[in-house]
């Protein structure tokens, strides 16, 4: 069923990427990992639908959507660069039960995102920052630069001062300055030295892109992670979803 959704906030995170603020109307509740169908009507009636991860769910009408320009896309461009408070979007969902975490879950958790497949897993550490949950929550980010990370002063914060949150980074193509790696890409070795060991038996959560997705789904395996542990979610493009 297709909602109408109130524009009420935008927040820029990266030279890229944008966070809308929707007030959904007849919405009563998300959880943290689903996602929304938005779709715009050109004027000649041609449509364009593109999902998008759910950055802060809750109950209530209001969620928040992160949204990564494809500079080709058909439906991130207008988002990212052209959307303004007041303004109306169709919207659908929210959608998915399976690569979702819910606050009953007593299991630790490890959180692998890669570029902007960090936004639903943003969704799971504001909801388990935000309940009564003690289970340990650990974050692997892999991402190009600093300037290219989504919620970075969120994350830092959180890291800092959350006794349930741990954070740890891989920089692709340029470090922070004092970093003390060199960029590269994520590896099997750098992978399991910086996630919970499969002995923790932690639920795994793996967001990025296609062949992120799968090779580190792979590795995971491969190292003793059981698979109906491993939940993923993925995307085609560069950046997220058009």
């Amino acid at each position: 069923m297709w909602r109408v959704a109130d524009v009420v906030s935008t927040q820029t995170e990266t030279a890229t990427a944008r966070t809308l603020g929707l007030r959904i109307h007849g919405l009563m509740s998300s959880v943290a990992g689903q996602h929304v169908d938005i779709r715009l009507t050109a004027a000649d009636g041609y449509t364009a639908v593109r999902s998008y991860s759910i950055g802060r769910s809750g109950s209530g009408d209001m969620i928040e959507v992160t949204v990564d320009e494809l500079p080709d896309g058909e439906v991130s461009p207008y988002l990212v660069e052209n959307v303004q408070v007041g303004d109306q979007l169709e919207v659908r969902g929210p959608v998915g039960g399976w690569f979702v975490w819910r606050e009953e879950n007593p299991r630790p958790v490890q959180l692998i995102a890669g570029g902007s497949g960090v936004v639903p897993l943003m969704a799971m550490i504001r909801a388990h920052e935000e309940s009564a949950s003690t289970s340990a929550f650990h974050l692997l980010y892999s991402v190009r630069s600093p300037e290219t990370m989504i919620y970075r002063d969120e994350l830092a914060e959180r890291a800092a001062s959350s006794s349930k949150l741990a954070v740890e980074y891989v920089y692709t193509r340029a470090v922070p300055e004092g970093w003390d790696r060199s960029p590269k890409r994520l590896d099997e070795t750098t992978l399991l030295e910086h996630i919970l060991p499969a002995s923790d038996a932690p639920d795994v959560f793996v967001c990025g892109q296609t062949i992120f997705v799968e090779t580190v789904a792979d590795w995971l395996v491969a190292a003793g992670y059981e698979t109906s542990t491993i939940r993923t979610e993925r995307y085609g493009g560069t950046g997220g979803t058009s």
